[in-house]
């Protein structure tokens, strides 16, 4: 049971970090934007988000919980989020390939989040915000604790666990059951027919890939501040996770209520190298170790196979997804 809880608990912290990257990029290419920029992003509010945590509590006596969290959430989404507003202006506005442009804010993001942490560093190789880290990973009081095994396994996370949820079923409410998410919906379909409807078709873009690329900059954070223990170093592993949670958009069908249960499946089948190997008393071989967390890869290969067979219009991505939008052309 230790074993199988030890699993559960790295499951949902590994899903986590991916389930913001998801839910953000859902939002982006719902409006017809593929942003293949989300590791950069991740990277992006990583940095930011331990940034403003870091130089916060060291600048106070008595840092304050209220203001680290506040601190910590603001500057890492308002820095994906300029990320976000980098690849509206050169898609949206100056019509650049979207996925070039993604592809380009990546290698960005990354670059610059490594140049400016050189001055978080200051010559060493990590530095660590042990305040912002108690406070991230802080379990839900009582319950952890005295509801046994149950406890440990649902309760035993920090608030950015049950927040990545809540952002999930919130957003797919506003996709599905609004008049502005229908919109949104309209213009990654056919934005040349919402146009025409009146809907602005370039608003809702910057909009939708401002705040998607937000979104996905909490998850970031939320692996610099839990998952990674609040630490910066030279060495960040965050866009590996990054380009899980593009696969994982795919795997979910475009559907925030999916990315939800999709996000666990993914940090389950991630760590079945480590945990199912134990609980049966063997040991992998060091090449299986490798094979095995391609998984959640070919778990996304054949979803991409089974949509494309059975041609199911539910289950397919937003028609004009890539594709700039030229209203001249209308």
């Amino acid at each position: 049971m230790t074993t199988l809880i030890a699993w559960i608990n790295r499951a949902i912290w590994f899903g986590t970090v991916i389930m913001f990257g998801s839910t953000g990029e859902i939002i982006t290419e719902r409006s017809g934007n593929l942003n293949l920029g989300v590791p950069g992003i991740m990277m992006l509010g990583g940095f930011a988000g331990f940034a403003g945590a870091y130089f916060y509590e060291n600048s106070v006596a008595s840092p304050s919980v209220l203001m680290v969290i506040l601190i910590t959430l603001i500057c890492g989404f308002v820095a994906a989020a300029l990320g976000g507003l980098i690849y509206s202006l050169l898609t949206i506005t100056l019509r650049a390939n979207q996925n070039v442009t993604g592809l380009a804010l990546t290698i960005f993001g990354a670059g610059m989040a490594n140049f400016f942490g050189v001055l978080v560093l200051n010559g060493g190789t990590s530095v660590k915000a042990s305040f912002a880290h108690e406070v991230f990973t802080k379990p839900v009081p009582y319950l952890s604790s005295h509801l046994g095994w149950f406890g440990k396994m649902f309760f035993s996370y920090g608030f950015m666990v049950y927040l990545a949820v809540l952002v999930a079923a919130v957003l797919n409410y506003f996709i599905y059951r609004t008049r502005t998410g229908l919109n949104l919906r309209a213009v990654g379909e056919n934005p040349a027919t919402a146009d025409a409807a009146g809907i602005n078709v370039t608003r809702y873009k910057y909009l939708a890939t401002c705040l998607g690329a937000g979104i996905t900059g909490l998850g970031g954070v939320y692996y610099v501040m839990d998952y990674g223990y609040a630490t910066w170093s030279t060495a960040n592993s965050i866009q590996a996770l990054g380009w899980l949670a593009v696969a994982l958009v795919i795997f979910a069908t475009w559907k925030p209520k999916n990315i939800i249960w999709g996000a666990y499946v993914f940090g389950v089948f991630y760590w079945l190298y480590n945990y199912l190997p134990k609980m049966l008393g063997f040991k992998l071989p060091n090449y299986a170790v490798q094979l095995i967390q391609m998984v959640p890869y070919i778990v996304t290969i054949l979803v991409l196979i089974y949509v494309s067979r059975h041609n199911n219009r539910e289950s397919r991505g937003p028609a004009a997804l890539g594709l700039s939008y030229f209203r001249e052309d209308r």
